[in-house]
C-alpha cells in the first residue's frame, strides 16, 4: 500500500506539539540547533540489567547542588545583563517565569505533581533572581527532587500496572483518554494520577495490541520498556540538574540564548566542526520519545532518505544483526551515544514515521555511519522541462541545503574553499550554458548559516545595493548597519522565483527579502520561519552561554524576527499543519519591529503584476490533482492534531485505522487517475507492516522510488508561475527557444 507524507491513523500521542520544551528525567542536550548532535565517534555503552527494586525508600536518593553550580549562575546573570541584545532585569516578574518555565518543562502534561506539590514550591516562585544573584541553585534542586520522587511513585505505578494487572484490561469498554494536557488541572490526589497512568498504560497496550500481538509479549514489551525509563531515571545525576537549570534561566531570556555545561560545550563545539562522524542528525526528546530535529545536509542519514524530521526513534540495534534495543524513555544522551560509532559501521533504528500516530507503523532504517563533509551539502542544480500553453520551457532549479563557507579554507589562501555563493554563481552560469528560460532558487528547509553567504549570494541577482540591516545591542536602543552588495556583475537577469517554506531561517529570509523588496524575483511557498536574530558563543568559567547580540531587519525597515519573509504566492505547506512551527510560537521571542528602511531601486514592477498572477495560478491550482491531494492531506493532519482526546476502544481504533488508511489510499489513487498515472491494486497491510519491530524498511524504500518518479509540483507551478510573470512584465520567454529573460524589462 503506498505510502503518504501525511498518512493518518491511530493518534499515538500523550501530549501535543503544543506543549513546550521538556526537561523531565531524560533532560535533553541543547545543541547548535536546539538538539543532540549524534556526529561523534564514542563507544556504545551496553546497557544494564533491568530489574531495580520497586520500593520508592529504596530508589529514591536525594540529589544536591555545588558550590561551582551557583558561582556559575551568578556569573551567568552577569554575562546576560552585559551582553543579550535586549535589556535584562532580573526581578520578581523574572523570577516568575522562570520559576512557571521550570515546572512546565518538568512536568507540561500534569502527569507528576499534585496541587499540593505546586502550592508548596510556590514559596520559590518570586525568589529565584535572588538567589540566583546570590550564587545558589539550592530552589532548582528542591523542585526537582519533589519532581523526582513523583516521577519514581508514577514508574512504579505503572511497572505494577504492567506485571500485575494487564491481563485484566477490557479493551471493549468506551473509554478515552486526554491527549492534550497543557491546559488540565493538577490532580488533587495520588489516586486522580493513578487513573491517569492507568490510561497511559492502556494507551500504550492498545498501540501494540493492534498489531495482533498476544497480551504475554505485550506485558513483556511494556515491563521491558517502562523497567527501562526507570533504571534511566535513576541514572539522574546533579550535573543534569544544574545544566536544565541554568538552560531555562537564559532561554526565559528569549528561545536561542542558553547556557551549556562544559560537557555539552564539548557536544555544542562539535557540531559547529564541519568533518564529523556519525549519522548526521539532530535529535531531541519529546515525552519519552528520541525525536528527530533535523537531517544534516549530506550526511548518511539525508544520504540514504529513509530517516525524516518528525521520525521517533524506539529502538536502536548495533550493526546488521545486533539486538534491537527499546529506547523509549532513555536520556537523549544516552540514545545519541548508542547512535554514535566509527566510520563505516552499521546502525539499525527502529522509527516511527513523522505522519503516522502510533507504533503500528514503526519500520528499521539501517544507516551507515560515515564523515560528513561540508562538500556534501553543495548547492545542486537539476533541469526541468514544463509544457504549458502549447510551449516547451526549460526551467533551471538551484536547491541550497544552507548558507555554507569554509572559513578556515579560506583563511588559510586555499583558492577552491568552499562557499555557496561561488558554487551557484558556476551552476547558475552552467543553467545559462543549458539555455533555461527561467531560474527557481529552492530554499525550502535552508535553516541558514553564513550572513555573509545571504549578502553576497543577492549580489548575484542585482548590480549593487544594500542587502539587510543589523542592530546591535550597545548605546541606548543600539546602531544600525547596514550591508550590501559592492560588485556591479549580474551572474544572471533573467526570470526569478525563490521558493521557500516555514522551516526556511535566518539567511534564507535575508535572501527571500531582498529579493522581494527590489522587486527582483517573485517568492513562492510558505511563510518563513520568523528567525531574525544572531547569536554569540562567550566562553565562561565554567561553560559557556549562547546568546542573543543582534537583529536582522530587511532593506525596507522590517525585521525578519516573529513574522518572517511572506510569499507573493502562497503554496500549500506541510508545515502549515503544525500550528506551532516559527518563531511566533516560541516563548520569550523577540518581538517584530522596524527601523528606518535604506535607499534601494527595484528592477521590475511584480507589485503591479501579482493579482494578474495570482488569478492564473488560483485558476490552475484549483483542478491541480497534486495540489489538492496536498491541501486535503494538510487539512487532513490539522484536524487529526486538533483532536483532544482518544478512544481506548479497540474495536473503534481499528475501525478508525482502517478508514483512515482506505480514505488515504483512495485520495491517492484519485490523484493518480487524475494525471493520467497507473492506479494503486488495495493490498491489505502485511503482520510485518503492523509488528513495530518488523524491517519494513524495504518497502519503503520501494514506496519512496515510484513516488519520486514524478516531478514535484511546486516546482512545476513555480515554473508556470514564472512563465506567466514574465509574459505580464513585457517580455515573455519563448518557447522552445534560449530564453531572453527579463533583460528587456524596463526597471
Amino acid at each position: 500500500m503506498k505510502r503518504s507524507l501525511f498518512t493518518v491513523s491511530r493518534q499515538f500521542r500523550l501530549s501535543t506539539f503544543r506543549d513546550k520544551s521538556r526537561l523531565a528525567s531524560a533532560i535533553a542536550l541543547t545543541l547548535m540547533f536546539g538538539a543532540g548532535s549524534v556526529y561523534a565517534q564514542v563507544e556504545t555503552p551496553e546497557p544494564e540489567t533491568l530489574n531495580p527494586v520497586l520500593e520508592l525508600d529504596a530508589l529514591y536518593v536525594e540529589l544536591s547542588s555545588e558550590t561551582v553550580y551557583g558561582q556559575t549562575a551568578a556569573a551567568l546573570l552577569a554575562e546576560l545583563e552585559e551582553k543579550h541584545y535586549s535589556r535584562v532585569l532580573f526581578d520578581d516578574q523574572f523570577s516568575q517565569k522562570v520559576f512557571d518555565a521550570f515546572i512546565e518543562g518538568l512536568d507540561s502534561s500534569k502527569l507528576y505533581f499534585l496541587q499540593s506539590d505546586i502550592d508548596a514550591l510556590g514559596a520559590h516562585r518570586n525568589s529565584l533572581d535572588d538567589t540566583l544573584k546570590s550564587g545558589s541553585i539550592d530552589p532548582a534542586f528542591d523542585i526537582y527532587n519533589l519532581y523526582y520522587k513523583r516521577l519514581l511513585e508514577r514508574l512504579i505505578y505503572a511497572i505494577n500496572h504492567v506485571e500485575n494487572s494487564l491481563d485484566t484490561v477490557d479493551f471493549g469498554i468506551d473509554e478515552s483518554i486526554e491527549i492534550d494536557r497543557e491546559e488540565a488541572l493538577y490532580a488533587t490526589t495520588a489516586a486522580e494520577l493513578d487513573e491517569l497512568w492507568r490510561q497511559r498504560v492502556k494507551n500504550s497496550a492498545l498501540s501494540l495490541r493492534l498489531a495482533n500481538l498476544d497480551i504475554t509479549t505485550i506485558k513483556e514489551r511494556l515491563s521491558k520498556r517502562y523497567r527501562t525509563q526507570l533504571s534511566q531515571v535513576l541514572k539522574t545525576n546533579n550535573r543534569d540538574i544544574f545544566q536544565s537549570y541554568l538552560t531555562t534561566v537564559a532561554s526565559t531570556i528569549d528561545p536561542h540564548t542558553s547556557y551549556f555545561s562544559p560537557r555539552e560545550s564539548e557536544n555544542f563545539n562539535m557540531g559547529l566542526r564541519l568533518s564529523l562522524q556519525g549519522i548526521g542528525a539532530q535529535l531531541t526528546t519529546e515525552e519519552e520519545y528520541t525525536k528527530v530535529v533535523e537531517l544534516i545536509k549530506g550526511g548518511p542519514a539525508e544520504r540514504g532518505s529513509d530517516l525524516q524530521a518528525g521520525d521517533r526513534i524506539i529502538g536502536i540495534a548495533q550493526g546488521v544483526d545486533g539486538e534491537l534495543k527499546d529506547v523509549i524513555g532513555l536520556r537523549l544522551d544516552d540514545v545519541v551515544d548508542q547512535i554514535r560509532g566509527e566510520k563505516g559501521t552499521v546502525v539499525r533504528l527502529n522509527v516511527i514515521p513523522a505522519e503516522a500516530t502510533g507504533e503500528t507503523e514503526a519500520h528499521i532504517v539501517s544507516i551507515t555511519r560515515d564523515t560528513v563533509k561540508l562538500e556534501d551539502q553543495s548547492a545542486k542544480k537539476e533541469v526541468i522541462e514544463v509544457t504549458y500553453n502549447d510551449g516547451t520551457y526549460k526551467v533551471g532549479v538551484i536547491k541550497l541545503p544552507t548558507f555554507y563557507f569554509d572559513f578556515e579554507a579560506a583563511s588559510a589562501g586555499q583558492p577552491d574553499f568552499k562557499s555557496s555563493t561561488r558554487d551557484v554563481k558556476a551552476l547558475l552560469e552552467e543553467l545559462k550554458a543549458e539555455g533555461v528560460d527561467a531560474v527557481v532558487m529552492d530554499l525550502r528547509d535552508n535553516g541558514g548559516g553564513s550572513l555573509t553567504e545571504a549578502n553576497d549570494l543577492v549580489g548575484l541577482f542585482i548590480d549593487t545595493g544594500n542587502t539587510v540591516q543589523i542592530r546591535y545591542s550597545g548605546l541606548r536602543n543600539g546602531f544600525v548597519r547596514a550591508y550590501g552588495d559592492g560588485n556591479p556583475e549580474i551572474t544572471y537577469d533573467g526570470p526569478l522565483g525563490v521558493l521557500v517554506n516555514r522551516a526556511s531561517a535566518s539567511a534564507s529570509e535575508i535572501f527571500a527579502g531582498a529579493i522581494q523588496d527590489y522587486q527582483r524575483g517573485i517568492i513562492l511557498g510558505g511563510q518563513t520561519f520568523g528567525k531574525g536574530t544572531v547569536q554569540e558563543i562567550i566562553p565562561m568559567e565554567y561553560g559557556q552561554v549562547k546568546l542573543t547580540r543582534s537583529k536582522f531587519y530587511r532593506i525596507s525597515g522590517a525585521s525578519t524576527q516573529h513574522r518572517g519573509v511572506m510569499p507573493d504566492i502562497a503554496f500549500p505547506d506541510r508545515y502549515s499543519a503544525i500550528e506551532e512551527m516559527g518563531e511566533s510560537n516560541l516563548d520569550g521571542a523577540l518581538p517584530w519591529d522596524t527601523v528606518r528602511p535604506v535607499e534601494y531601486d527595484t528592477y521590475f514592477p511584480i507589485k503591479e503584476v501579482l493579482p494578474g498572477l495570482q488569478t492564473l495560478h488560483n485558476e490552475r491550482v484549483a483542478t491541480d490533482p497534486d495540489f489538492i491531494y496536498l491541501a486535503n492531506q494538510i487539512e487532513r493532519t490539522k484536524v487529526l492534531r486538533e483532536r483532544t482526546t482518544l478512544s481506548l476502544n479497540e474495536a473503534m481504533v481499528r475501525k478508525e485505522r482502517d478508514d483512515n488508511r482506505l480514505e488515504e489510499f483512495n485520495n491517492n489513487n484519485m490523484r493518480l487517475f487524475l494525471k493520467g498515472l497507473p492506479v494503486e491494486e488495495w493490498k491489505e497491510p502485511t503482520e510485518d507492516e503492523l509488528d513495530p519491530d518488523a524491517d519494513i524498511a524495504a518497502v519503503k524504500e520501494e514506496e519512496e522510488a515510484d513516488e519520486n518518479k514524478e516531478e514535484d509540483p511546486l516546482l512545476v507551478e513555480s515554473s508556470y508561475v514564472l512563465i506567466d510573470m514574465a509574459q505580464l512584465l513585457g517580455s515573455p520567454m519563448t518557447a522552445d527557444v534560449v530564453g531572453t529573460g527579463l533583460n528587456a524589462a524596463s526597471r
